[in-house]
């Protein structure tokens, strides 16, 4: 977005992306039959990425899947990716789950034949076998906790964090945003007037758990408070204060 958004360091790949956003997704669109219905609360993923689905007895997906030939119609899953903390342009990713369904006791099996995710730098298409294979990033489940809680109770921190991304990047800021955490770093969401960016932050190595997350951001506010040279948002800041 803008056309300040720096390259992404460190980050998850693109398999491990979208089992991250099928892991943490609360709802999904399905089209299937000339029907268009969206769930929410309704599904689960299988370790081997298929999702399990629960419907009304009234839905006209569920009609699909017992009448269509062999019981597997064709389908497209949408699962939207939602930054907890309120930033402009919520969404920060979309997943496309195009396959079929089967009918196992009392719910709907979903096996994906073509994956794809859209970010904001773009559409990746994931090779199927390495979404089965793929796991969640293992903060993925905590991410919405973690980003709230530090945008609402440690805006200081947040501020300080600035002071890691190039000044260039900060001339006009009216508010910066955690945007995104996963066991590979921290995104910030720079926002002006008018654009804005993201800046990644990379930790110096992977956090498997919360517990080396804590130590990852301390080591990150560390370098932070060592940088003493002033920053465009401080100022900017003082000067609104005056």
């Amino acid at each position: 977005m803008g056309d300040d958004t720096h390259g992404w360091t460190a980050e998850p790949g693109a398999a491990e992306r979208a089992r991250s956003v099928l892991a943490t997704a609360w709802s999904c669109t399905v089209t299937a039959g000339g029907s268009r219905e969206e769930f929410v609360g309704a599904h689960g993923v299988a370790d081997d990425g298929r999702v399990l689905l629960h419907v009304p007895e009234d839905s006209a997906l569920l009609t699909a899947a017992i009448c269509a030939p062999r019981g597997e119609p064709s389908a497209v899953l949408e699962f939207a990716d939602v930054a907890p903390v309120p930033v402009r342009k919520r969404i920060r990713a979309r997943l496309w789950l195009a396959g079929w369904f089967t009918t196992e006791d009392d719910h709907l099996a979903f096996r994906p034949t073509r994956v794809v995710l859209r970010r904001e730098s773009g559409a990746v298409v994931v090779d199927p076998d390495e979404f089965a294979a793929a796991r969640p990033d293992p903060l993925a489940t905590a991410e919405a906790r973690l980003l709230t809680h530090l945008a609402g109770c440690h805006g200081d921190a947040v501020e300080r964090l600035t002071r890691l991304v190039e000044p260039n990047s900060l001339h006009g800021v009216v508010r910066v945003q955690p945007l995104a955490v996963d066991r590979h770093g921290l995104t910030l969401r720079i926002e002006r007037v008018r654009a804005g960016g993201d800046v990644r932050l990379p930790f110096h190595r992977p956090a498997d758990d919360l517990g080396q997350l804590t130590e990852r951001m301390h080591v990150l506010l560390s370098q932070a408070s060592a940088v003493t040279c002033p920053r465009p948002l401080q100022r900017q800041r003082a000067d609104g204060d005056g």
